[in-house]
């Protein structure tokens, strides 16, 4: 009898409080109504921020604080505002390589929204990676061959330190012959610097899986890597000193042909000089994410003829690790062909062809 009646009470009193909870939203509904016109409407831009009034001035140079033009922005989209103010917090954070405070400051928006954006954004850039960075095939691979000249070449491979703050575990183990630490960035470029593959951390599937470049094609890379023919055509310069004029004369051509991976690289550094420039402060497991990005715009921003001139084109030469496979072979005889091919005169003299010489 005694337990009925306490069951009594404890079901009055939360019928009661039920009963008040559902007042007050009630309250705060009517009270929600009053206060907006619209509820359904967009959030208008408060163009009092600085770098908003920025955004919406057509005439603007956007790439002082952005590095990146107005074309190369802009997005077309029709659910209001939301989408371009996460691509201007990313890109700002991106330029600047600021504090989340700093960026929550600039904005006028809660530095636990400007983490959210930044890491939601990069995910949503690393989605259109293999769309954007991708190898050429049929008129395009010619189109990159003819741009390699008598080279057969398809591309330039090389590699480059990014500094990075060194991490509370495990520091040792990004700790690189330069005295600093850091995380390696491979890439293949096209002839005009555009990026056909990027690997950042430890060498790639291009090499083990042998995607790149197709048969009877080779990409070029400097003295730090072995010349191969096998499983990928890697061709290198001759050592120094040269024996001849003839491998003189084929290590200048493969040294301007290859120049277009360091131009690419000092392209990139100059538009993200703030995330390249100094060590990176942000956790070890998200710089390849953060690299990864930057080659995305860097190659958006070629296609919307959005380019910067290097102010850094440093050799890069970092020594990257030689492969490991059994199968792996020399490529010198394909080297001594390419120096001959070179060496060979573009005009035939017509009384050579007069005779038979077999």
């Amino acid at each position: 009898m005694f337990a009925k009646k306490i069951c009594a009470m404890l079901s009055k009193r939360r019928r009661r409080a039920a009963a008040r909870r559902s007042r007050l939203w009630r309250r705060l509904f009517i009270l929600h109504s009053k206060n907006v016109v619209n509820p359904t409407s967009y959030c208008h831009l408060n163009a009092a921020v600085p770098i908003l009034r920025l955004y919406l001035d057509e005439a603007a140079d956007h790439r002082a604080h952005l590095r990146l033009s107005l074309p190369s922005i802009r997005l077309e989209s029709d659910h209001g505002w939301e989408r371009d103010l996460e691509v201007l917090v990313f890109l700002y954070w991106l330029a600047h390589a600021s504090s989340y405070r700093v960026v929550s400051q600039t904005f006028d928006i809660p530095k636990t929204s400007v983490h959210d954006i930044v890491h939601r954004v990069s995910k949503a850039v690393l989605g259109i990676l293999r769309k954007v960075i991708c190898f050429p095939t049929g008129d395009d691979l010619e189109a990159v061959g003819a741009g390699f000249a008598q080279l057969r070449a398809v591309g330039a491979i090389d590699g480059c330190h990014i500094r990075m703050k060194p991490p509370a575990n495990n520091s040792h183990c990004y700790y690189n012959r330069k005295l600093f630490h850091s995380i390696q960035l491979q890439a293949i470029t096209d002839h005009r610097g555009k990026f056909l593959d990027i690997f950042v951390g430890y060498p790639g599937p291009v090499y083990l899986g042998s995607l790149y470049p197709p048969p009877g094609k080779c990409i070029l890379g400097d003295g730090g890597y072995p010349c191969l023919s096998a499983p990928i055509c890697l061709i290198t310069p001759y050592r120094e000193p040269v024996q001849n004029p003839v491998q003189a004369r084929f290590n200048s051509k493969h040294s301007r042909a290859r120049n277009i991976i360091e131009r690419a690289f000092g392209m990139m550094k100059t538009r993200w000089r703030s995330i390249f420039f100094k060590a990176l402060e942000i956790s070890p497991a998200f710089v390849p994410e953060v690299v990864a990005c930057c080659a995305v715009l860097h190659n958006l921003a070629l296609l919307n003829g959005d380019i910067v001139e290097a102010e850094d084109e440093e050799d890069h030469d970092d020594d990257p690790p030689e492969p490991h496979n059994p199968q792996a072979r020399v490529g010198d005889h394909v080297r001594d062909n390419l120096a001959a091919a070179v060496s060979a005169p573009n005009i035939c003299v017509a009384a050579l062809n007069e005779h038979d010489y077999l």
